[in-house]
């Protein structure tokens, strides 16, 4: 990751000294390490608001008698992990999340599963927390059994306070958990006068899967394997963060080989949901034909991806140290022919996209999600960018093999749905550009690297640009290669509170394609 950009880091810790907060400087990986009082943390936050710094990623953890908090923040491509910690048996920490609203969902999620109070924090309803264990059981505490201590049924999570709206003519929709649709179960509470929404409440965590807790005790290719199930759709962003922290903590480079293949597999994921989700979009508004072509094409790019690196998906095919499949010459010229047809099939049907008035009505200005709203939310990947989030982490913190070429972000500024169709479409064409490159790039070489061994309390941070934005993902190793501390932050995080503000005003019929619009991932949010 690029320091070229670090320079504000002196001014803000200057600044920092002269309101009096004390800050202990560390580092791990490419990240600053800052360490502060616990007292001091919201204080921090509003530094860092003020300096124009985005929060990213907040996640504890526990040490003997002590919690450590930690949140990423980020500005200019460089990052900061700030640290405190606080003591056991009743930790309370001041809520950063009166100051970034991005931070909301992640301390919650914290103060269900440790038990940390956060201080002032402007919702503090249980978010993780579903009747699936006792009030005061926390799941990620270290006497917490692995498997839990599941009753025979659980119990109906019927008493989750929902915000309400009252008036003549206001009215409630329930929807979910359980859809329709073959998708992943989620709640949305809507308030409606006629069929304008007037407002919409999420409740997600039905998929609770306990991917932290199971984490610990792995061996690095136990928990490469877990990452890359985190969210099904994004096993090659995941894994390939959680592979980045563990070669950090480990202090290994991979071989350039395998990072250029790294890359291809990245950006053949991005390209193959970018197709399903435009796909998608034309569905939801009753324009079938466009939703078969994005579907063949999908398929058709994904067959290719079984036929080339045996897995549809690309299933653990990121390992520890490197890769776990290769590149002959004969499949570069094959995906470069990929490449070329899926071009020229997308050039024939973009036009009749482009031209036809009836979706040109259902996608431009619905969904709306102003800049600043976008901003304060911390949106990611197609999302953000759709609304003048100008970050992407391949080009502003590049790491290999992206830090050899230049990649081009598309961004957009009518922040609708047709923005975040639209961006997605320019992303495919700078994916499949940097494919290209990637395989002319290709030389002879090792596709792995021998592990070493961290010691115990190693820490690394990966950070990588999935398809549906920045990955950043935590760990920490124990004695004899184990995982202590997995956390991975899904861009889905951040997304989702976003499909609340961009559906108001809209009418309830488009609620669908709002949703796809974002296309927030439920599995690799519910931990």
């Amino acid at each position: 990751m690029s320091y070229s950009n670090s320079s504000w880091k002196v001014d803000f810790l200057k600044q920092a000294d002269e309101v009096g907060i004390t800050v202990e400087q560390l580092t791990i990986g490419p990240a600053s390490l800052w360490r502060i009082v616990s007292s001091d943390w919201q204080r921090f936050a509003e530094l860092a608001l003020q300096q124009n710094l985005r929060w990213a990623a907040g996640w504890a953890e526990q040490e003997q008698e002590w919690f450590l908090i930690n949140a990423c923040f980020e500005k200019q491509g460089c990052y900061v992990l700030l640290r405190t910690k606080v003591h056991n048996p009743k930790p309370e920490l001041p809520s950063q999340a009166t100051v970034y609203p991005a931070a909301s969902r992640s301390e919650r999620h914290t103060q269900d599963m440790f038990g940390l109070n956060f201080v002032g924090h402007p919702d503090n309803r249980p978010w993780t927390r579903h009747k699936a264990w006792p009030k005061n059981s926390y799941p990620l505490r270290k006497d917490f059994p692995v498997q839990g201590e599941p009753e025979a049924v659980t119990p109906p999570d019927r008493d989750y306070s929902f915000v309400k709206a009252y008036g003549a003519g206001v009215y409630e929709i329930p929807v979910g958990p359980v859809h329709a649709g073959i998708i992943e179960p989620g709640h949305f509470r809507f308030q409606a006068m006629g069929e304008t929404i007037l407002n919409l409440e999420e409740r997600l965590g039905y998929t609770h899967k306990g991917i932290e807790k199971i984490a610990e005790g792995r061996t690095p290719e136990q928990l490469a394997r877990l990452a890359g199930r985190v969210s099904g759709d994004t096993t090659i962003g995941h894994c390939w963060a959680a592979c980045m922290a563990m070669e950090q903590a480990a202090g290994l480079s991979i071989p350039p080989r395998a990072a250029l293949i790294r890359g291809i597999l990245a950006e053949r994921e991005r390209i193959a949901n970018h197709l399903g989700d435009m796909g998608a979009i034309c569905n939801d508004v009753g324009f079938a034909f466009a939703q078969m072509q994005f579907t063949r094409l999908r398929e058709l790019w994904l067959r290719c991806n079984a036929q080339l690196f045996g897995h549809r998906l690309l299933m653990d095919r990121i390992v520890p140290g490197g890769v776990a499949c290769d590149l002959s010459e004969q499949a570069g010229i094959a995906i470069k022919r990929g490449i070329y047809q899926l071009k020229v099939e997308l050039g024939e049907i973009l036009p009749a996209l482009d031209l036809n008035s009836s979706l040109e009505d259902r996608l431009y200005t619905a969904g709306y999600l102003p800049e600043e709203i976008a901003a304060a939310l911390g949106t990611l990947g197609f999302v953000g960018r759709a609304s003048g989030q100008d970050f992407d982490v391949r080009r502003d913190a590049p790491y290999a093999p992206y830090d050899r070429l230049t990649v081009k972000v598309p961004v957009e500024a009518q922040s609708d749905i047709a923005s975040r169709f639209w961006v997605r479409y320019k992303e495919i064409s700078v994916a499949l550009k940097l494919i290209g490159q990637f395989i002319d790039l290709l030389a002879p070489g090792d596709l792995l690297s021998d592990w070493k061994t961290p010691e115990a309390g190693r820490e690394g941070l990966g950070i990588v640009e999935g398809w549906r934005g920045e990955i950043i993902t935590y760990v920490r190793f124990d004695a004899d290669n184990a995982i202590a501390r997995f956390y991975p932050r899904d861009p889905s995080l951040l997304n989702w509170p976003a499909l609340e503000k961009l559906v108001l005003g809209n009418i309830v019929p488009d609620f669908p394609v709002c949703n796809k619009s974002v296309n927030g991932s439920y599995s690799g949010h519910d931990l």
